[in-house]
């Protein structure tokens, strides 16, 4: 019986990395996520990038004018190799040292979206460096880039954010994680692809939320687990103030009306439990919003949030 587990780029970062550290952060998270997988599971491993694709894109803009500018599928399939390959290593070696006999593989992975989804008339995601305002500006007329305005920080561009409608490699990850494999999936939130009329797909300028990529992954599977590990160590009402409390456990109902209120920001907690509230809705199975550092505290009930039915 699978589990799913989300965690964000910034727990593992190969392409911004110093003096080996990328390894350090790989093997001790590769013994953290080893936590969740009991000798008869299956593990699905749905990693964010979106330090490693601003990486990327700031060398492309050094490069500007002399190498051409790769598409933004493109550079998510990149992200996916780059990391699917550190982690699977990583996995691999803890494993070995604790004399587990699991089978590791990364599957690069499309998903595809529709292309009428209103996401793609209102570009929400920020990717990429700040440019002055007068660059943006430039960007704007000269690309057709959307882009927004950070106090203290400049312009910077956005792009759509479309929701996942299928996994295109599903069937191949089903049999891998049912025969009790860890696979790394759906990277990035996927590739982002599009179907004509004939079955065709072609890759869209757009960016994936991986959260709920990892919830319809959890989904479609019929998971029993699903986990997102993220900075916090759990969701807080009042979160940031003197006051803000922990939710021990979030039902569906009261995660739906925090979100409706606006409560939990579009940019960093409210797609997190947008996809947990999803997968509990769905199956029946409480979903865990916590940290890597306090995920063997969270599964005795001292940490993080449970969001449940």
């Amino acid at each position: 019986m699978p589990i799913v587990l989300a965690f964000g780029g910034n727990a593992l970062s190969p392409t911004s990395s110093e003096d080996g550290k990328d390894e350090e952060r790989a093997e001790a998270l590769a013994a953290a996520l080893l936590l969740l997988l009991p000798d008869d599971s299956g593990l699905v491993l749905v990693h964010g990038n979106g330090p490693q694709v601003g990486n990327i894109l700031l060398r492309v803009e050094e490069t500007r004018g002399r190498l051409p500018v790769e598409a933004l599928d493109v550079l998510v399939a990149e992200t996916q190799g780059s990391i699917g390959y550190l982690l699977t290593r990583a996995l691999r070696n803890v494993t070995q040292r604790r004399q587990r006999r699991v089978e590791i593989a990364m599957i690069g992975t499309q998903v595809e979206v529709d292309g009428d989804d209103p996401a793609f008339g209102k570009p929400t995601k920020p990717i990429g460096p700040f440019y002055t305002t007068a660059e943006g500006e430039k960007l704007v007329v000269k690309k057709g880039w959307s882009m927004v305005e950070v106090r203290d920080r400049g312009m910077r561009r956005v792009v759509p954010s479309p929701k996942p409608r299928s996994i295109i490699e599903f069937h191949a990850i089903a049999d891998a994680v049912r025969g009790g494999s860890v696979v790394v999936a759906g990277g990035g939130g996927g590739i982002p692809v599009t179907r004509n009329a004939w079955g065709e797909l072609s890759g869209v300028e757009a960016v994936i939320d991986k959260d709920r990529t990892a919830s319809l992954m959890a989904r479609s599977l019929g998971a029993v687990g699903f986990v997102i590990l993220t900075e916090a160590d759990g969701v807080y009402d009042g979160f940031g103030t003197p006051e803000q409390v922990r939710f021990e456990t979030l039902p569906v109902s009261e995660a739906r009306r925090l979100l409706a209120e606006g409560k939990l920001p579009a940019g960093s907690m409210g797609p997190k439990v947008e996809a947990a509230a999803d997968y509990a809705e769905a199956m029946g199975q409480p979903a865990l919003i916590t940290s890597v550092e306090r995920l063997t505290d969270s599964l005795d009930g001292s940490a993080g949030t449970w969001v449940v039915p």
